[in-house]
């Protein structure tokens, strides 16, 4: 027996001796004790001066808080309707999950949307359906510039990088695409052995942290970048210059994630928050962007590079396409972000307020290209909130070639959306570096998910399309989407937006357009 232990019991031994031990086992005494807590937790909440609730209501006051700390969950799960959420609606979260575990996504009884409140959408059906093709049709990456041309599928794994997502995540996210053959956008995080691993085909990101192809300073590593880039599995390179939930601001990775492996794929100091800055050290106008994509085109053998962005200004972009024509040269894909993405952390007020949602930049995107006589040798992929076949219709028919998605993804690996991504609490694995977490989440089971989630979404879409009487993507066109913009008034996509005919910006540009274009500079981003 420990010494410890012998102390221990020579008190019980007093304490039996003088009477004192019957005296605490007794009911008395633990009811007392009851009595007593709420009674000294009250005199706390008088004397602390941090909460006014408390101080005029103590004890019963403390009730506002614990309903203010589960209002989330009683939200999402008892109060909000089928069709009513955000970020995503129950509807959509069930037709995900529904198709990741490869049962039907089937509804009776109509639909719970009221069709006639203005905003609502519809696809335009045709009165001689075609047949759905056995085969998906694929997107071929690759200008005149590039000599390792890729084949995108229409649906890919958009940006989340290693870190902010957990290894298990990443596994089954890219051994998903290993299987069904799409491609993994690794986010700005590194290209981690996590990604190589299963041997998905991965389109690498490059942030403004240059995190994998890093030098000591924070800049740009031309040796190291060739060296990854080469990596078979590695299909294309992306240069982000925003994404949607904070435009215009770097990401942000918290210290408690940081562990000792990112650390290393990342190039950063371990248990230290990670901030990537808001702007890129190696260009500062349009003309030195478009120069440094061709650099990254050549440095990875001629793979496919491109760059993604949230738009802000029409003008800044039109400038960068001034760029493309007078260097000869342009990326192989731009992928526009919306305003309403992010997977990640952001301030309320980026994510609320700055940037433009995805409709309006990809229209933007699309339409400059098209004026400025690029677009046969650009393709565009569309980022943000596409979780259902009818979503990647959307998308495809307002000018995309291709889409990826982010959060539809985390779902089929198990999010449920509690929005703890920044926590290090992801309740499912999911975003957390907490190993006790991380291993709830299968990295088997969720891969298959994965998989099947964007085959099953594809396949949705292209029904979508045979529907509406076309067999591929690009004999969609704008009037086929209808829009309620008041409770009697219909309007179609090219009725409520204006589309540029080819080349029209470098012949007579529009009246609408004349301005911006005329403004726009090659050698400055101006607003």
């Amino acid at each position: 027996m420990t010494r410890i232990g012998l102390v221990g019991l020579s008190v019980l031994a007093a304490l039996a001796a003088t009477g004192a031990a019957a005296w605490i086992s007794s009911w008395w005494w633990i009811a007392g004790v009851l009595f007593a807590l709420p009674g000294l937790l009250g005199i706390w909440d008088l004397a602390q001066r941090r909460h006014s609730v408390l101080r005029n209501y103590p004890v019963i006051g403390h009730a506002r808080f614990l309903m203010e700390s589960i209002r989330p969950e009683l939200q999402q799960y008892f109060v909000e309707r089928n069709f009513d959420g955000r970020p995503f609606d129950r509807d959509v979260r069930s037709i995900v999950y529904e198709r990741a575990k490869g049962t039907d996504a089937e509804e009776p009884y109509g639909t719970e949307r009221d069709v006639y409140r203005p905003g609502h959408e519809f696809l335009v059906p045709s009165m001689a359906p075609c047949a759905v093709p056995r085969t998906p049709p694929r997107v071929r990456i690759g200008g005149p510039d590039c000599t390792q041309p890729y084949d995108m599928a229409l649906l890919n794994v958009s940006a989340m990088s290693f870190g902010s997502l957990s290894a298990n995540a990443v596994l089954a996210l890219n051994a998903g695409a290993a299987g069904g053959h799409f491609a993994h956008d690794t986010g700005e995080g590194g290209l981690s052995e996590y990604h190589l691993r299963p041997g998905g085909d991965l389109v690498w990101e490059i942030g403004t942290g240059y995190f994998g192809c890093r030098t000591e300073n924070g800049g740009f590593d031309a040796a190291k970048f060739a060296d990854k880039a080469a990596h078979a599995h590695v299909k294309c390179v992306s240069l982000k210059l925003s994404q949607g939930a904070k435009p215009g601001i770097g990401g942000v990775l918290p210290g408690t994630k940081v562990n000792a492996e990112i650390a290393r794929v990342r190039g950063v100091p371990q248990g230290r928050t990670v901030v990537s800055p808001p702007y890129h050290r190696v260009f500062s106008t349009p003309r030195e962007l478009v120069r440094f994509v061709a650099r990254m085109r050549e440095l990875s053998g001629g793979k496919p590079t491109g760059f993604k962005l949230c738009l802000g200004s029409r003008r800044q972009f039109l400038a960068v396409c001034k760029a493309m024509l007078e260097e000869g040269t342009a990326p192989d894909f731009i992928i526009v972000d919306g305003a309403e993405g992010g997977t990640g952390a952001a301030p309320l007020e980026f994510a609320d307020h700055v940037g433009a949602p995805l409709t309006d930049g990809l229209l933007t995107v699309h339409n400059a290209l098209v004026g400025a006589g690029l677009r046969n040798r650009i393709k565009v992929g569309a980022s943000g909130k596409i979780a259902t076949g009818a979503d990647l219709v959307k998308r495809l028919l307002q000018g995309a070639d291709y889409g990826n998605s982010a959060r539809a993804m985390m779902f089929a690996v198990g999010c449920i959306q509690a929005q703890r991504c920044h926590t290090n609490t992801c309740p499912t694995g999911v975003a957390t570096q907490d190993p006790r977490r991380a291993r709830a989440l299968d990295v088997g089971d969720k891969s298959a998910r994965v998989q099947r989630l964007q085959a099953a979404t594809v396949d949705s879409a292209l029904q979508i399309m045979a529907s509406m009487g076309v067999t591929a993507p690009d004999q969609l066109r704008p009037h086929m989407l209808r829009r309620r913009i008041a409770p009697y008034t219909l309007r179609s996509l090219d009725e409520m937006y204006e589309y540029l005919a080819p080349g029209q910006l470098l012949a007579e540009p529009p009246s609408s357009w004349a301005a911006d274009w005329e403004a726009a500079d090659p050698d400055q981003f101006t607003v």
